[in-house]
């Protein structure tokens, strides 16, 4: 007895990973300082004495698995803070976990699905939440704000507040749950599943595969894809969120299940090719796939556009690609030449991109003008576009009746693009170059705010629709990024244009069309899809790999859809379900069937958003009126955690040296923090 337990203290046993799970209350047992009278537990508690650390196998955006080492016990976005760091992905805050979900799910609203009672099974586990916010406390005499304090509603009902700021084991578990994890094994070997091992300070080759992705994911992961026929489908595939707040063990998360890493946020700040290798190729491949898998809208010309990157993306994979003095190296070994980007981007600022060597005359308002055609939509009434004499400055626009009016007359019509939602309508085939605008109600002489410019060719196209783009962000024409957005347009647009060129010699029949194509622009091209796409990969043959992932990326950012998620509500004292739209810079009210947007709401304009979370309520209060609604399609907590969160995004700045305040993040998107 006396030489084990000599042998025990030479060789002790590392417990520093382990902790207390207490099963009945689905909670860790954190506050190592508190005893655990004082923690609740009595005697008959059962108590699991557990790594925190444990397997959970992560599908990447380019559907790819890992087997990856997650501390359960950390609150989500801290696990996927740590997990982005071995994965060597930047600004980890813009990503977050995902549960898988199958078809069924999309058939019917969060609110009425089937809430069965939590069960402990023989082991002492608690079974997996039926949705992903079921453990979101509540309490009954009142709700913690942000800040700790009791906060009340205008209403008289408890919402707690967050103000805005401007500026493994060899057994697992078989359960059934709406938002499951798939059960069973799978195969390590098959070339779409990697595992990383419990060192993962350092991944090495794993960290330079992820910067290149197969060009077809496993049999197993493409059949799981989702694919939604609406945009209520749309909507109700965000129910999968994990809350940030919680902990993925808390959440229903066993050891050896699913969950999929997805960018969540769309707002990419500081998009290097020197640094973002992996980052830029995970984006690339969950833009693309959103295309397969129609999340997301574009036109037959787009399609083949994205088709055609797509193809010269895995083209230039296959060939080594030339120096172009990307160093994938550390940001410290990167100093001098911060310095010099910082300095070069200092000076485009001040000067502007085109005017480094001719700086003009700084107290002239710019000005855009020329003759475009109008039309406001009436109903029961035809639809005609008339002639106007267009200017525009300073953030409105002015339309004439011809250009000898503009001299010293009235306008005829006065806009004010500030705040409006501007979306493209351009077919090229058909010579179709129209700008569709949505101005707010308070800058509108009508209740019907739909307008419609109609440009004449791509050029003026280009410099009108740049013009409408940063209006809407409150940018002027004099502003250092109107050139370049006029010629991202244009270049997007060239891309979609066909080419009498040779074709490179490609075999078309080593080309599979449903892996470049969405399944209705295939059903529509038939037996054609291989030769269009060829032909439009004639516009791009000659960009290298990181330009057409970049290329594919910006294009993806201008469709119309971008960057909206969706949510089924009914606001408060209505019946009728409707959507909400959450972009990085407002919330929307938009057309259940049509996706048409009804009303526009800025954060910029937002006082605070606050939840009630004992009738799953949320009240965004505005400087003039307090939207109120409740979500049908997912948790309240998911709505709240995409508004703080892109008001967290937006509060970001350009130091080379910031640190991620994670304080911060959890104060706007936690709530009840």
């Amino acid at each position: 007895m006396l030489e084990k337990g000599h042998s025990e203290l030479e060789n002790p046993k590392d417990w520093s990973d382990h902790a207390l799970w207490w099963p009945a209350k689905n909670t860790w047992l954190t506050r190592t300082r508190s005893t655990l009278d004082q923690c609740g537990v009595h005697a008959d508690s059962l108590l699991h004495f557990t790594p925190m650390h444990k397997t959970l196998r992560v599908q990447l955006p380019d559907l790819r698995y890992l087997d990856c080492r997650v501390d359960y016990s950390t609150k989500t976005f801290n696990a996927v803070v740590n997990l982005c760091k071995d994965l060597g992905i930047r600004y980890p805050e813009e990503l977050s976990l995902h549960k898988p979900l199958e078809a069924a799910y999309l058939k019917r609203n969060y609110a009425s699905m089937p809430t069965s009672r939590v069960l402990i099974d023989q082991n002492g586990y608690l079974q997996p939440a039926p949705d992903t916010n079921t453990f979101i406390p509540t309490h009954s005499s009142g709700f913690n704000g942000s800040n700790g304090s009791l906060e009340t509603s205008h209403n008289g009902g408890p919402f707690s507040c967050a103000p805005v700021h401007h500026a493994p084991s060899p057994q697992r578990q078989t359960h059934v749950t709406p938002i499951s994890s798939p059960s069973g094994t799978w195969n390590r070997s098959n070339g779409h599943t990697t595992l990383l091992h419990e060192s993962l300070s350092s991944l090495g080759e794993i960290t330079e595969n992820l910067a290149s992705s197969p060009r077809a994911p496993s049999p197993e992961a493409r059949s799981r894809l989702v694919r939604p026929r609406s945009l209520i489908e749309r909507a109700r595939m965000n129910v999968g969120w994990l809350d940030s707040s919680l902990s993925i063990m808390e959440q229903g998360i066993r050891e050896f299940d699913t969950l999929c890493l997805r960018f969540k946020y769309y707002s990419f700040f500081d998009l290097n090719p020197k640094y973002d290798q992996v980052r830029i190729n995970q984006l690339y491949e969950q833009a693309k796939w959103q295309l397969l898998n129609e999340e997301m809208d574009c036109t037959e010309e787009e399609m083949l556009m994205f088709a055609a990157l797509q193809l010269q993306v895995g083209l230039q994979s296959e060939i080594q690609q030339p120096d172009s003095g990307i160093d994938t190296s550390s940001l410290d070994n990167g100093a001098d030449d911060d310095i010099d980007a910082a300095l070069s981007e200092l000076q485009i600022t001040l000067e502007g991109p085109n005017n480094r060597n001719n700086i003009g005359d700084i107290t002239t308002i710019p000005e855009l003008t020329d003759y475009l055609r109008f039309m406001k939509p009436k109903k029961f009434a035809l639809k005609s576009y008339k002639r106007y004499w267009f200017a525009y400055r300073d953030l409105h626009l002015y339309l004439y009746k011809s250009r000898e009016e503009a001299k010293g007359g009235n306008p005829a019509i006065r806009i004010n693009l500030r705040g409006c939602e501007v979306t493209p309508e351009v077919n090229l085939s058909q010579g179709k170059f129209n700008i569709k605008l949505e101005v707010p109600p308070e800058y509108s002489s009508g209740p019907n705010s739909e307008m419609w410019i109609r440009c004449e060719h791509e050029d003026q196209y280009a410099k009108w629709m740049a013009a409408c783009r940063l209006a809407s962000k409150g940018r002027s024409l004099a502003d250092s990024s109107y050139e370049n957005e006029v010629a991202s347009i244009k270049s997007l647009l060239s891309m979609q244009k066909p080419v009498n060129a040779p074709i490179i010699s490609i075999n078309p029949d080593n080309i599979d069309p449903a892996d470049y194509v969405a399944p209705r622009f295939l059903k529509k091209l038939k037996g054609k899809a291989v030769n269009r796409i060829l032909e439009a990969h004639a516009n791009v043959k000659e960009l290298p790999l990181i330009d057409s992932k970049l290329k594919f990326i910006q294009a993806w950012q201008s469709l119309p859809g971008y960057g909206v998620t969706l949510f089924v509500i009914k606001f408060d004292g209505h019946k009728k379900e409707e959507l909400l739209g959450v972009a990085s810079n407002r919330i929307m009210k938009m057309d259940l069937n049509t996706g048409d947007h009804l009303k526009t709401w800025r954060y910029n304009t937002m006082k605070a958003w606050n939840v009630n979370w004992e009738i799953k309520c949320m009240m965004v209060q505005f400087q003039n009126e307090n939207v109120v609604f409740s979500c049908l399609s997912a948790d309240c907590k998911v709505v709240h955690e995409f508004i703080g969160g892109y008001i967290f995004m937006s509060m970001r700045s350009k130091e080379t040296n910031q640190t991620l305040n994670e304080e911060m993040f959890h104060k706007l998107t936690g709530g009840w923090v």
